[in-house]
């Protein structure tokens, strides 16, 4: 068994600034979690998967996004779940929610995938800190990041399956969006 989830990865720009940020969390407060992926948006949460599979799932990926065009997300500013997780904000985009939502059921209605239905909203967003981010680290680092500004975009031209390998997330396939 391996863990996995499904999600829109960063390009390399905006990685290496996300990057810089994890890694002032990491040299302030000792936060290391946001370490161990790209900067992603998550489209599947995580989850244990057999590896027999991976390549199943890869191929219901692949099929999805054969149908899929590509579409833009933009990221303004910080925002916070109080109080242990910062992250880069999404801007509000129905293509995305709707892209999420279809993603979802697609993957959902094949039912031989061990991919849980999400009880919580649909909430884009870009991590920097999370579960290692302790309440006083965490309000100073609010004080610091509430006041930080921030924008960038990015054309999504596919979708990543990641794997983690015992230490950190390793994305295994992307697939590739229509024009």
């Amino acid at each position: 068994m391996n863990m996995y989830f499904v999600a829109l990865v960063a390009p390399e720009e905006i990685n290496l600034q996300v990057l810089k940020w994890k890694n002032f969390f990491k040299e302030k407060y000792g936060c290391t979690v946001a370490l161990k992926s790209p900067a992603h948006i998550t489209l599947l949460p995580p989850f244990w998967m057999n590896e027999d599979l991976e390549n199943g799932l890869i191929h219901s990926i692949d099929e999805f996004s054969a149908v899929k065009n590509k579409f833009e997300v933009s990221l303004r500013g910080f925002a916070a779940f109080k109080p242990k997780v910062i992250y880069v904000d999404v801007l509000k985009n129905k293509i995305l929610d709707e892209f999420h939502e279809s993603l979802n059921d697609f993957i959902y209605s094949q039912s031989k995938y061990p991919v849980k239905k999400e009880d919580r909203p649909f909430h884009p967003h870009v991590t920097l800190a999370a579960r290692d981010l302790y309440k006083k680290a965490f309000n100073e680092a609010w004080g610091i990041f509430s006041e930080k500004k921030y924008g960038a975009s990015w054309l999504v031209q596919g979708i990543s399956l990641l794997r983690h390998n015992k230490k950190n997330w390793d994305v295994i396939f992307t697939s590739q969006l229509e024009d």
